[in-house]
């Protein structure tokens, strides 16, 4: 697959696959005759995998940790899955933190249209 039928189909830029091949968020690209990248399945999986990671907040580091431990085998199974708690846990505290401010939100909305409603009877009537 050539570099623009992927960024169509993963809905990235050109720039952002060069940019996690570059840094090594996705194992190095195959390259044909001419040295034009040409990406297989597989690629493709490994962009789904990280720009999903990334979404959800996954430190980019800790992504090419886990990349680069994958390129030396099952050796480094152990190292990889504490990778993934390890970001996992980070992710729920964050998640933990956003349904706190989520509520904080909630509690503002409803408390500001109660404060808004009074103001607007007490100095917009005539």
């Amino acid at each position: 697959m050539t570099i623009a039928e992927v960024c169509k189909r993963c809905g990235v830029t050109a720039d952002t696959l060069r940019y996690y091949e570059r840094v090594g968020l996705i194992p190095p690209v195959g390259r044909t005759r001419g040295g034009i990248r040409d990406y297989t399945e597989t690629d493709v999986n490994w962009i789904t995998f990280i720009r999903c990671m990334r979404s959800a907040g996954l430190q980019v580091s800790a992504l090419v940790r886990y990349v680069a431990l994958f390129r030396k085998g099952d050796a480094s199974l152990p190292a990889r899955k504490a990778i993934l708690v390890q970001q996992r846990a980070l992710l729920a505290k964050r998640l933990e933190n956003l349904r706190d401010v989520l509520g904080r939100l909630d509690a503002k909305i409803a408390n500001y249209e109660e404060r808004c409603a009074v103001w607007e009877r007490k100095h917009l009537r005539k």
